[in-house]
């Protein structure tokens, strides 16, 4: 463990000892909005402080055990040779543990998400490619228990979607497809290709975590153009009879959102705000992190829609995520929502550079 590392784990447990200090004063109980966040940070250094306290508790065996090791009994040597392997591995454990523990949490690993993909350079094909991507989220999403509503949409000529925005709904959703933002690229043979040659098509993919409340991010109403329309039914479950459907631009960054999917214009409206909201925020959070990761080598999770993070050739069964250099040849699972094996090597990638910033 780095000397980095040592000292952010000593301030965590000072800190430990500081919140329960403050929780037993009895005038704690005239401030519930203190409490309440006293008692989260409580709860969230806990665990750091508790494996922290199983680390010292392993230093002092090891001290016990060379202890017996300089002793003459050769069955007392042995002992504390088994007894010094066993606390090599725990510390082991306990390190990797710690350094996991130790990342702060992002925020927006618990909420849900928008998802928008939409069709790059390939016309139909990168249309039907969008339509696969879809699906694939789909299916994730339901073997994750989660919930999908599909806000708008519009459907390409011969199938798939030219853009589509969707709501993915279920705990910890973000904390799983934030890494799925950029540019995924598609090599197969057209349905419409006569030689058999290989096409390359792209879709851009934004995942966006939901805003918990529309007053989190200031948006000035005379900033915003609201328009109503008739929903074309593509983006909902029916097809609106009224003028139910919203579009809200928003006249300072250009950004357009749009919400078809409730029979509420209300309803609408709120969402579409929800959605407004989001993208105001993945904005500035972008600009943040192109300034502060314009030296690293690793952009897991940069949202840069322009990078080209991940390639499916269908020719050769593949994926392979740019990011982190992982090649899979095991398309037909991904693409039927096997993502866990792409998932899990690019969040172990984050934590290793958060980790090497922390150090």
């Amino acid at each position: 463990m780095t000397p980095g590392l040592e000292r952010r784990l000593e301030r965590a447990v000072e800190r430990f000892e500081e919140i329960e200090r403050l929780l037993a004063e009895p005038e704690l109980a005239d401030d519930p909005r203190r409490f309440t966040a006293l008692s989260r940070e409580y709860s969230d250094l806990q665990s750091i402080v508790e494996t922290w306290r199983e680390m010292e508790r392993l230093d002092e065996r090891e001290a016990e055990a060379r202890e017996m090791l300089a002793e003459s009994d050769s069955d007392m040597r042995k002992m504390a040779v088994d007894e010094l392997g066993e606390i090599e591995t725990g510390r082991e454990r306990l390190d990797r543990q710690l350094q996991r523990l130790i990342v702060p949490p992002d925020p927006n690993d618990r909420k849900n998400l928008f998802l928008e993909i939409r069709a790059g350079t390939g016309g139909q094909e990168a249309a039907l490619f969008a339509g696969d991507l879809f699906r694939m989220y789909g299916r994730y999403a339901e073997s994750q228990g989660w919930r999908i509503e599909v806000l708008s949409g519009q459907q390409g000529d011969a199938g798939g979607w030219r853009e589509l925005i969707a709501r993915v709904i279920g705990n910890g959703a973000y904390s799983k497809l934030k890494f799925e933002s950029g540019t995924h690229r598609v090599q197969r043979v057209p349905a419409t290709e006569s030689q058999g040659r290989i096409h390359t098509s792209a879709c851009t993919v934004a995942i966006l975590p939901e805003v918990d409340e529309v007053d989190d991010v200031r948006v000035d109403p005379s900033e915003l153009r609201i328009d109503t329309y008739r929903s074309s039914g593509a983006g909902g479950q029916h097809v609106n009879t009224t003028d139910s459907a919203i579009r809200i631009t928003h006249l300072p960054t250009g950004i357009v959102v749009e919400c078809q999917d409730e029979r509420s214009q209300h309803k609408n409206k709120a969402r579409a705000m929800s959605l407004l909201s989001a993208r105001l925020l993945e904005a500035e959070r972008s600009q943040q992190q192109s300034e502060q990761a314009a030296d690293r080598k690793l952009q897991v999770g940069s949202g840069d829609r322009s990078e080209r993070i991940r390639t499916y050739n269908f020719p050769q069964g593949r994926v392979t995520d740019h990011r982190i250099g992982l090649t899979l040849y095991d398309l037909e699972n991904i693409l039927e929502g096997g993502l866990d094996e792409l998932i899990e090597p690019l969040a172990e990638a984050h934590q290793a550079d958060l980790l090497a910033e922390l150090g």
